[in-house]
């Protein structure tokens, strides 16, 4: 083959698809076999397919975009990407659902249900026995109901547990831990039942049902096996196995519960990183999906992790130096503010990783402001000079700080520039409150209060 290293143009000049009866290597005078004998009509039907996937997108938006989860149910990082497109387009994606979902995802009228294919651990076989034994009866009414109608042996105990811990079958009960200490309870009945079935001997719980009573009614299941009541999984549990199973927290998010302050305290998404300038100090609240610690070749430690907030995901480096001060801070599931700069070598977006503070710890200092002190240009200078009093020589000022503009009928909060950000809330607070300012130190974890 030989390689294109050039090109002219020549102008415009008519071109033809071209036809043969067989098939053949073109061939340039030297002999060489010709790189680029490619059929003009080619960039046409590659134009023709994008057309066609901009009109479903655009007037099918439901359809296409669970066509699209579907395509790619067997990739759990590209999952979670579509399933964020979904939300930014106004289309909610459903849980999975043991009495609803089918193999693939389904388009609702404004909303995709999950489909069973998408969950981990939940092999074909499993599916198409499941949604067999769904169709040729009733909806399943409890785990029982279900493990009593399903083959054990192509439906297996793993499949079972996944089906649990994602979410699919809340519908049974919302108690998924009671549900998983149930299981093997319950598989032991169902197998002791089908033993007496094959040998023809009925159970006693069934008999006493008499003829009014068929095999699978509400009256045979009452003989299955309960274990003692137990509360619930923690919340951060039941999304941390969402996660694992799903490939992305479904029914909430760790993130969720500080969305607004998150917006507040720290305005950069990660979905946006890419348009963040260089050089420039960031923060961002964001959940560590994954730790990847390295040595380097002088046994400094450092590592390489993955962020993930309610908008999209980013790589992030954390360099020796920086590590060596906060390493124990970076572990899996931890919530962090992180401070840094977007590193763009190598062609690819990075997060470069210069400090961090869990949420639980972070702190702000909010000023309360009438609104005619806020277009009031003395008023403005005397706290600027006040937070800028602040600073103290080598110490890195982290504690943001948040006006409340106080409004006739309503107030608006503003956070104010990073230069403004004091070092101790205490101090601050007492600075700002011996000036004339009301002002008081929050955690971010706390209802900011906006009334």
């Amino acid at each position: 083959m030989v390689k294109i290293i050039g090109r002219r143009s020549l102008g415009t000049q008519p071109v033809y698809d071209l036809g043969l009866a067989q098939d053949h290597n073109f061939v340039v005078q030297s002999g060489l076999v010709a790189s680029n004998c490619f059929n003009k009509s080619h960039s046409t039907a590659y134009g023709y397919v994008t057309y066609q996937t901009a009109y479903l997108k655009a007037n099918y938006p439901v359809e296409y975009m669970a066509a699209l989860l579907t395509s790619n149910s067997g990739d759990q990082d590209k999952i979670p990407r579509y399933i964020n497109t979904c939300i930014s387009m106004g289309i909610g994606v459903d849980p999975p659902h043991i009495n609803r979902s089918g193999v693939d995802f389904t388009p609702l009228e404004t909303s995709i249900l999950f489909g069973l294919s998408a969950v981990r651990n939940v092999g074909q076989g499993a599916i198409e026995n499941i949604l067999a034994a769904r169709e040729a009866g009733d909806l399943f009414s409890s785990l029982a109901d279900l493990c009593d109608r399903i083959d054990p042996k192509v439906v297996n105990r793993r499949a079972l547990e996944a089906l649990i811990q994602c979410g699919a079958m809340d519908c049974l009960d919302l108690n998924r831990n009671q549900l998983t200490q149930d299981l093997d309870l319950i598989l032991d009945w169902v197998q002791s039942r089908a033993r007496d079935r094959a040998i023809g001997q009925g159970n006693l719980f069934d008999m006493m049902g008499g003829g009014a009573s068929s095999e699978g009614s509400p009256t045979s299941l009452d003989s299955a096996p309960k274990a003692a009541p137990v509360e619930d999984f923690p919340e951060s549990e039941k999304l941390k196995f969402e996660k694992e199973l799903l490939g992305l927290y479904i029914s909430n998010h760790p993130l969720r519960e500080i969305e607004q302050p998150s917006r507040l305290m720290a305005p950069v998404s990660l979905a946006h990183l890419d348009t963040q300038s260089d050089n420039v100090t960031l923060s961002a609240i964001v959940l560590l999906t994954e730790v990847k610690p390295i040595v380097t070749k002088k046994g400094d430690r450092m590592a390489i992790v993955q962020l993930e907030d309610l908008t999209g995901k980013a790589e992030a480096v954390i360099f020796p130096k920086s590590f060596e001060r906060i390493s124990q801070h970076i572990a899996a599931d931890r919530r962090l503010l992180v401070w840094g700069k977007v590193d763009r070598r190598d062609e690819r977006t990075q997060f470069i990783i210069e400090d961090v503070e869990p949420i639980e710890e972070v702190r702000f200092v909010m000023v309360e402001i009438p609104a005619q002190d806020a277009a009031n240009i003395q008023r403005q200078q005397q706290l600027k000079e006040v937070l800028r009093s602040q600073t103290i020589e080598g110490v890195s000022p982290k504690v943001a700080v948040v006006a409340k503009i106080k409004g006739a009928s309503q107030n608006q909060l503003v956070r104010l520039g990073v230069q403004f950000r004091v070092p101790d809330e205490t101090s601050a607070v007492a600075a700002l409150n011996n000036a004339g300012f009301k002002a008081i130190a929050y955690g971010l974890m706390q209802n900011i209060p906006v009334a």
